[in-house]
């Protein structure tokens, strides 16, 4: 499993023109479920999200967490992070998990977070979005697991 994070002041998503999801400050996190990947996984990785200091204190330095900021998170899934590029010029993505499974450890990891306290919207799993953010700082880190 592996997840993008970026700190963020706000966030969004569209499906076909209409907003669904709005964030203000938080994490911008998209998600990709690779084949294999278990509850267990998925649990320690939401709880990564939520923990990871990697926003400032009043001395700037990276010492508090979503939750010590009482920030929030859009999470998008996006099976496009497991591509293998090793091979050619066209991505392959057979090591992404099929769908169903993917869907439901997507969810499992969005209700992690809201079980953790974390205010937390949503994109639409297997949908086109236009997703838009104002990376703040810009801090985007790269969680694998």
């Amino acid at each position: 499993m592996k997840a993008v994070l970026q700190r963020v002041k706000k966030a969004e998503v569209q499906v076909k023109d209409k907003k669904i999801s709005e964030i203000g400050a938080g994490l911008l996190i998209l998600l990709g479920v690779k084949k294999g990947d278990t509850e267990k996984q998925t649990e320690d990785l939401a709880q990564m999200c939520v923990n990871l200091r990697i926003f400032e204190d009043s001395n700037g330095k990276f010492n508090l967490s979503l939750k010590d900021v009482n920030g929030e998170a859009l999470v998008v899934s996006q099976f496009t992070l497991l591509a293998d590029t090793s091979r050619g010029r066209r991505p392959s993505f057979t090591d992404a998990e099929e769908p169903d499974k993917a869907k439901r450890l997507y969810e499992f990891f969005i209700d992690r977070l809201k079980n953790f306290g974390i205010t937390t919207k949503s994109g639409i799993f297997g949908e086109r979005m236009l997703v838009s953010l104002e990376n703040n700082g810009p801090v985007t880190i790269i969680l694998e697991v």
